[in-house]
């Protein structure tokens, strides 16, 4: 097709055209000028304390605004924060999601939370509810985790310095880590002793060095096959107890991100103010004339189809008309009335000549070659 043809088509389908999209707008403007009166408010988030900075924070880098407006916009909308924004508040969770809007202002860590809704006594609750449990839900959750943390390290530090005292219960000895060290540095000291005693000839003094080094081996020797044991004990110990100090470090990180958090802190409301029926009626209007005008082009194209459809369907039924009519009946009857009709005609006019030159008639079935005419003077 040509554009002539769109043209034409649209010329035809003028009404089509016109009349969707009016209709559409109409109806539009009617929501919104006959709807009830709607309220707004907005509540303004920054919390720069948040975002970047050490490493120990939650959103850090180059990306950390974008990151943490995007984990607050999921978590106003996330069922968990919804329910407690009803709960508190006494709204719908459906009206809930469909009045609250979340954007970051410019490239920062500021953020707009706005809420709309019919009721003007709900707004500012509503802004208040879901400010609160939206940074409770990002960050008094890690609180709670790293409390977590803390205990279970706590636990296991309980746990393995327990195995310690029942292991030395068993063994009926405290500490034999220390012991067996200490026992070789007396080894070891006697051992001096003795070479000195020996040296000034003092032979009771070397004797009786030579009676602690024995007792002090045998010793060694009673705490040797226990020592991997209990070290096993203590590295595990040793292991619990940084655990835990790390576990620690966590929450302590988390209690300063919860508090840098503080809703009544980071967080401000607006006046409560009717949304504008102009604005809305601009907002509305126009996106719902394109959609119909976009349902009246899909239409039109549509019509045109089944005309088109139709007006093949009828040119075939012409189209056999026809041909029955021009078939083998048609020429038949032509062959007839030509066959007789010239038969007889022939026939009485080679008659009719006869008669004139006053001859005996020949008969119609013989073909007999007309003669020249007599001239008379």
């Amino acid at each position: 097709m040509e554009i002539v043809d769109y043209l034409r088509v649209a010329r035809r389908r003028l009404w089509v055209l016109v009349g969707v999209p009016v209709v559409a707008t109409a109806v539009a403007a009617l929501v919104v000028l006959l709807g009830p009166q709607r309220y707004t408010a907005t509540s303004y988030v920054a919390a720069p304390a948040l975002v970047g900075g050490s490493a120990a924070q939650q959103y850090t880098g180059t990306q950390a605004a974008n990151q943490f407006a995007a984990a607050f916009a999921a978590a106003v909308t996330s069922p968990q924060v919804v329910d407690q924004v009803s709960a508190d508040t006494g709204v719908a969770a459906g009206d809930l999601r469909d009045g609250l809007t979340v954007e970051q202002v410019g490239a920062s860590s500021q953020l707009t939370l706005a809420y709309t809704a019919t009721s003007r006594s709900t707004v500012v609750p509503v802004l208040t509810a879901t400010g609160k449990r939206a940074l409770s839900f990002l960050f008094t959750s890690q609180v709670n985790i790293a409390t977590g943390e803390v205990g279970a390290a706590t636990d296991e530090l309980t746990a393995a310095t327990r195995a310690i005292n029942d292991w030395e219960k068993t063994n009926k000895v405290s500490q034999p880590d220390k012991l067996y060290q200490a026992t070789l540095q007396e080894i070891a000291s006697m051992r001096q002793q003795q070479l000195q005693m020996q040296a000034v000839g003092n032979g009771r003094g070397a004797d009786a060095a030579a009676g602690a080094i024995a007792a002090g081996q045998k010793r060694l020797d009673g705490l040797g096959p226990k020592l991997p044991d209990y070290q096993a004990l203590l590295a595990q110990r040793d292991g619990a107890s940084t655990a835990l100090s790390s576990a620690r470090q966590g929450l302590q990180q988390a209690r300063a991100q919860a508090q840098a958090a503080d809703p009544t802190q980071v967080t401000s409301l607006g006046e409560v103010q009717p949304v504008s029926r102009g604005r809305a009626l601009a907002g509305l209007v126009l996106p719902v004339a394109g959609a119909g005008l976009l349902l009246a082009v899909l239409l039109v194209a549509v019509l045109e189809q089944v005309a088109r459809s139709r007006a093949a369907a009828a040119g075939r039924a012409t189209t056999a008309q026809r041909a029955t009519a021009t078939g083998p009946a048609a020429v038949n009857g032509r062959a007839d009335s030509v066959g007789s009709a010239g038969a007889n005609g022939r026939a009485g006019a080679v008659n009719g000549r006869a008669d004139a030159n006053g001859r005996a008639a020949v008969p119609a079935s013989r073909d007999v070659s007309p003669e020249p005419e007599p001239r008379h003077r």
